[in-house]
């Protein structure tokens, strides 16, 4: 079955670079912008895909509303990865074969991954809303992607303000590590939180981990509340750290526990409860509570039209879409390539995720916020800018 797939993966990366390519430089003519939407509407993570989904489309029904772009008006074609890798691969193919100026998403590190070749071969921009793995944006080498840009920060900045958060704020000495193992992002977490914690003078009693689509999680617990920490570190998706969760508060553990932002999902609440998640934080890009003029405009809009509040995710698909449109402004041109220039050079431009600035890795220097649950609701707890 494995060999089977991979033949299947090399014909279609043939057909992507054989046929495909040069689709993109038809890019951008035409009365209309066409923009890709490549994003996790089915599958593990569809929580995320179809919120941010619902983000991106706001933004462009604003932005139309307004008058469009350049005086076109952008036209969405969105499609289905269904989470996963190779089939955001697929997605990408056939959205440059539709002749997209750029495509928002996929949410995920390794779906963005997954497309990568695609945009590059193609010269066509992406930008990633949510996927904060560091390599991402960059190549094995360290070497910028010319065409993969990202809004939202990245894994090395999460894991350090949740270490700063535990032991500044929370008086945390000791914690535990229980990681997703099976995911960079996961790893990664781990990996910045523990060096900023063991650097202000916290010690980590263990690192434990759990993989995709783990269920139990008592026995690995069990040994954790033998450790009794001052705080347990959970970097993974939402999962399964809520069923982690409420394993965790059943066996008595009652240690604050912290994460990233693949806790942000109205699952859960739903499946960890809300009680079990008092005394949990996890960082992330934005609060509905952040009373900023801009974000509340947002907030007002996206409920109106969807009947719900916007998660991070949401906030970052919107601020995707926007920031795609400073950018053809800038270059005054919907050609790819120029898009690609134009991004490359935003500066202070004020989104609903805050004011960013692309670096030369095309990762945006920002603020984040820690997120506490309090009864079941999303606190913002505060703030913290960049260093």
């Amino acid at each position: 079955m494995r060999i089977s797939r991979k033949v299947v993966l090399v014909v279609l990366m043939l057909f992507m670079f054989g046929i495909v390519a040069g689709c993109g430089g038809k890019a951008g003519g035409g009365e209309e912008i066409l923009v890709g939407i490549n994003a996790e509407l089915s599958g593990a993570v569809a929580s995320y895909g179809t919120n941010a989904r619902d983000g991106a489309m706001l933004a462009i029904e604003q932005i139309n509303a307004e008058g469009g772009v350049l005086g076109k008006k952008i036209n969405a074609i969105e499609r289905d990865n269904k989470s996963q890798a190779d089939e955001a691969m697929s997605v990408s193919a056939d959205l440059v074969g539709k002749g997209i100026v750029a495509q928002i998403g996929p949410l995920t590190s390794g779906n963005v991954q997954g497309c990568t070749l695609v945009m590059m071969d193609n010269k066509i921009p992406l930008i990633a809303p949510a996927a904060t793995a560091v390599n991402v944006t960059v190549n094995e080498k360290g070497e910028t992607l010319d065409y993969i840009f990202r809004v939202c920060f990245i894994d090395p900045f999460q894991g350090t303000l949740m270490a700063q958060f535990a032991y500044e704020n929370l008086g945390a000495k000791t914690a535990v590590i229980l990681k997703d193992a099976s995911s960079d992002y996961g790893k990664g977490l781990a990996e910045y939180f523990k060096k900023t914690f063991t650097e202000k003078g916290g010690k980590i009693l263990a690192e434990e981990g759990f993989v995709k689509g783990d269920r139990d999680f008592r026995a690995t617990l069990t040994k954790i509340r033998g450790l009794n920490p001052d705080f347990i570190y959970v970097p993974g998706y939402y999962e399964e750290v809520a069923p982690l969760i409420k394993q965790a508060r059943e066996l008595g553990i009652t240690a604050p526990m912290g994460g990233g932002d693949g806790w942000d999902s109205p699952d859960m609440i739903e499946v960890a409860g809300k009680a079990n998640l008092n005394n949990t934080y996890f960082t992330n890009h934005y609060s509905v509570q952040d009373q900023n003029p801009k974000v509340q405009k947002f907030v007002k809009a996206y409920k109106e039209k969807y009947n719900k509040e916007p998660d991070a995710f949401a906030a970052l698909a919107y601020d995707a879409v926007q920031l795609l449109a400073q950018a053809i402004k800038d270059a005054n041109s919907t050609n790819p390539e120029d898009i690609k220039n134009a991004l490359e050079n935003i500066k202070d431009f004020e989104g609903v995720t805050g004011r960013m600035s692309i670096d030369e890795q095309h990762n945006p220097v920002k603020a984040g916020v820690i997120i506490e649950f309090k009864d079941g609701k999303q606190v913002m707890n505060t703030r913290i800018e960049p260093k």
